[in-house]
Formats: C-alpha cells, sequence, structure tokens
C-alpha cells in the first residue's frame, strides 16, 4: 500500500490501523542533537485524542506515546524516530454490522474494491485514528523550526463563524474552551450546537483556519514544489477534509488587480497581505494563513439506506462512537501537517545556499 509517507527530507511515515494492537510512525531526517520535550508531544496528543470532552467521541484512548529509537538522553541522534501508541478502547464488535455492508460517504467501498480485503473495524486504516501519529511528529516539527509558530483554532461550525481577523483574537484563548474557538462567545454558541446536533443524532463540519508567523523568507521550491502547493496537499491529506484555501482565497476572485495588490513597504514587507504570505509560492516574511474546510462525519446515529458486497440495497443503522464535530479535534491535526510541510522546506533551504 502506497502513499503512507510524507515530506521529502524530514520525512513521516505512518502504520497500523483503529483497531489494531497500535499505531506509530517512524520520522526521519530529523537532525541530530534536537532537544525534544516529550511533555510537549503528550500535551499536543492529548488536545487530539478522543474522550477529551462531550462534543467529541467517547472512546476513551490515553494516547500516551513511546519512543523507541532516534532519542536519547533528551536529545535527537539524527537516526529514525520510531515510536508507538497503543490503541487501549477499540470495541470491534461495533462494526460487525459494516463487515458485509458499506456505510456511505466513507472509505468502505472503494478500499474494498481496490484491495478486495479491507479491515473494517472502525474503517481500519482509513480511520482518523492514523492522524494520532501525525501529532507526535508535527510536535517533534514544531520543536525542531524553534521560533516560528503555529496555531489553529474553529473558524466556524456549520452556519456560526468567528468573523474577526485573526489580528484581533488572543491565541493564548484556543484551549480555553473544548470547542477551540478564541471567542467565548461564540465558542458557547458553537458548543451547544454541536450539542444538539449530538442529540438528534446528526453531524456537521465547518473550517478550522491557521496561521504560521515568523516564517523565514524563502521557503518553497518552484514551481511543482510551491509552498502553497504542498500546504495543501499536507491539509487535503487529512481525513473529512473538503476545502483549502490561503491567503484571500475565494474572495480574492471578486477583486480587481488594483484592489488585489500587495504594495511594498521599504523593509519589503507590505502593506497588505491579500497574498497570505506566499508569492510565487515561496515564503515572503509576512504571515501564512489558509483555511481549511471540514465535511460533517460520515457516520451519523440514523438509518441510512446503502448497498453491501452483492450490490443489494440494505438499510444501515449507524453505530460505535464517533465525533458529532471532528473540528475541535482536528486543529492540533492541522497544526501537526503545517509544521511537518515547514520542517521539510527549512531543511530544504539549508542545501541551497551557502
Amino acid at each position: 500500500m502506497a502513499g503512507n509517507s510524507f515530506g521529502n527530507l524530514f520525512k513521516l511515515t505512518t502504520f497500523g490501523e483503529s483497531h489494531g494492537k497500535a499505531i506509530g510512525g517512524i520520522i526521519d531526517g530529523c537532525p541530530s542533537g534536537l532537544s525534544v520535550d516529550i511533555e510537549k508531544i503528550q500535551e499536543d496528543l492529548d488536545r487530539r485524542r478522543p474522550g477529551q470532552s462531550k462534543i467529541v467521541t467517547q472512546r476513551k484512548e490515553p494516547d500516551c506515546v513511546e519512543i523507541l529509537s532516534g532519542i536519547f538522553e533528551g536529545l535527537t541522534t539524527g537516526t529514525p524516530i520510531a515510536f508507538l501508541i497503543f490503541n487501549k478502547d477499540h470495541k470491534s464488535k461495533d462494526y460487525t454490522h459494516i463487515k458485509n455492508n458499506y456505510r456511505p460517504s466513507h472509505a468502505d467501498f472503494v478500499y474494498d474494491k481496490k484491495y478486495g480485503h479491507r479491515d473494517y473495524r472502525g474503517g481500519g486504516r482509513s480511520s482518523a485514528r492514523e492522524t494520532a501519529s501525525r501529532v507526535v511528529a508535527g510536535s517533534i516539527a514544531k520543536q525542531f523550526i524553534g521560533k516560528i509558530n503555529i496555531n489553529a483554532y474553529v473558524q466556524s461550525v456549520g452556519k456560526i463563524s468567528l468573523n474577526k481577523p485573526y489580528q484581533q483574537l488572543d491565541f493564548n484563548k484556543i484551549e480555553s474552551n473544548p470547542v477551540r474557538c478564541p471567542d467565548q462567545k461564540i465558542a458557547n454558541e458553537m458548543e451547544s450546537y454541536i450539542k444538539n446536533i449530538r442529540k438528534n443524532g446528526n453531524t456537521v463540519g465547518g473550517v478550522i483556519r491557521c496561521i504560521i508567523q515568523n516564517v523565514p523568507i524563502g521557503l518553497g521550491e518552484p514551481v511543482f514544489d510551491k509552498l502553497h502547493a504542498q500546504l495543501g496537499k499536507a491539509m487535503l491529506s487529512i481525513n473529512a477534509v473538503k476545502g483549502f484555501q490561503f491567503g484571500s482565497g475565494f474572495s480574492g476572485t471578486k477583486l480587481m488587480g488594483s484592489e488585489h495588490n500587495d504594495i511594498f513597504n521599504p523593509d519589503g514587507t507590505t502593506k497588505s497581505n491579500l497574498s497570505g504570505g506566499i508569492q510565487g509560492g515561496i515564503s515572503n516574511g509576512m504571515d501564512i494563513y489558509f483555511d481549511v474546510a471540514f465535511k460533517p462525519v460520515a457516520t451519523i446515529m440514523k438509518k441510512q439506506d446503502t448497498i453491501n458486497k452483492e450490490g443489494h440495497k440494505v438499510t444501515m443503522d449507524g453505530k460505535g462512537r464517533h465525533d458529532p464535530c471532528v473540528l475541535p479535534r482536528a486543529v492540533p491535526i492541522v497544526e501537526a501537517m503545517a509544521a511537518l510541510t515547514i520542517a521539510d522546506f527549512v531543511l530544504l533551504n539549508r542545501t541551497i545556499k551557502l
């Protein structure tokens, strides 16, 4: 099965299934001598783990990471960093009803047709459980890139949106509520809405905004490895993601060039930043900001019509423990994938200049 690795120089390969014994990963290319704070890795994992509030899945996983290699006496050795996260609370019997049936809008059908054999327990490899490994690697990448700051937060849930520029927000408030929205009033509205959605057996999607600050000029490789192209690939690889836009995004299509151009200041900064910190596929030193759109979780606690392996129509009940809204737990995943992308380009930049 190809497609399990991300990055070129700072490279992550993940493995494992939702209901297998463990999930994990191998990070190759992390330079030696990096001081790694394991507690910070665990903090990021705790932000992603299930069962952390009433608005996420109630699967109880401690998600404790076990480092197997590549870190000695708190420092990276330059060798592959291998790690494991054991699965503790998997209830495979909750998924026997999909052994021969395909859940609508899940990967069940295409995995079966592509491989001819699939692990149906919790979706197997297609489960978002895999993203815990990305968070571990992303946390190490954050520590590697140092002063480059990455902050993501929930921008919208359904039709409820935080309509404030990120410059007016206090990122320290992101973790002050279970929704991970830095505006408490809007967060309360989102939380109540998600609870009602869950009570009705349904799910809802939304948008996560991510801001990367203190980025040096020069990250990004024209023409096919533009910085925004790789950030887009990173975000679109996350489960349930349906859209990515950076800078002015789609709203920029409504402007004329005279309105959209970012005019230079004498020091090379720009008066506006509709470019989203990236020009010609290369970072220009301004803030990079982008939005990631997540669809509603496909598993709903309602009867749905579907088909089985024989192509016969069947009716399926939603079972198992699932998020009514994936956004709160996806915030650290978005940050992790952004960090991995930036770390890869930081290393690459070291190879092209004396």
